[in-house]
């Protein structure tokens, strides 16, 4: 299978006319392991809820919601970095998805409260059960994490020292050929 390009980035498509997308999604479907399991259009949801679960911002403010509702302002409050804009989007995605509640009470001045709904709490427990992980790996990753931090160090070090080494007789000193003056 073979893309080819009509125009516009959207518009690639395969050999066989389907969206380049779709077969690349088949390609990954065919791999062994999990994704064998579920047909394309099923792929594609998870992908599409995965990608909403699994960034930073939609864990937080499901952590926020744990201890129970939650004002705008709380959760501005409770999370550290997020801008306005960004916690607007992330609760109108996660409630869109069934996994917020949003309750507006008719007050001067208006009130609004968030909450966790059982599908969001449901989460929530798959949340806690990565994060207790994370805690019992967080010795041996790290051990990882220094290891490879320092092989890449010793690297850039190495690529270093090549770059800016002097070389009196140009590049012929390296191949071992020496240059008559």
């Amino acid at each position: 299978m073979f893309l080819r390009n009509t125009g516009s980035a959207s518009s690639a498509r395969t050999d066989e006319g389907q969206p380049a997308s779709v077969g690349a999604r088949a390609n990954v479907l065919r791999l062994p392991g999990p994704c064998q399991r579920w047909d394309e259009q099923d792929a594609d949801f998870i992908r599409e809820i995965l990608d909403l679960v699994g960034d930073k911002w939609s864990v937080l403010v499901i952590g926020a919601l744990a201890a129970g509702d939650a004002r705008y302002s709380d959760l501005d409050a409770a999370i550290p970095a997020i801008s306005r804009r960004m916690l607007t989007l992330t609760l109108k995605r996660l409630q869109r998805s069934g996994l917020v509640d949003r309750t507006s009470y008719p007050e001067v001045p208006p009130r609004v409260e968030y909450s966790l709904t059982s599908l969001g709490a449901s989460l929530l427990a798959a949340i806690e059960n990565l994060a207790a992980w994370s805690a019992e790996q967080h010795a041996e990753i790290r051990r990882h994490q220094d290891a490879y931090d320092a092989s890449e160090t010793r690297e850039r070090a190495w690529r270093e020292a090549e770059r800016t080494a002097v070389r009196p007789f140009g590049p012929a000193a390296t191949t071992g050929h020496s240059r008559l003056v």
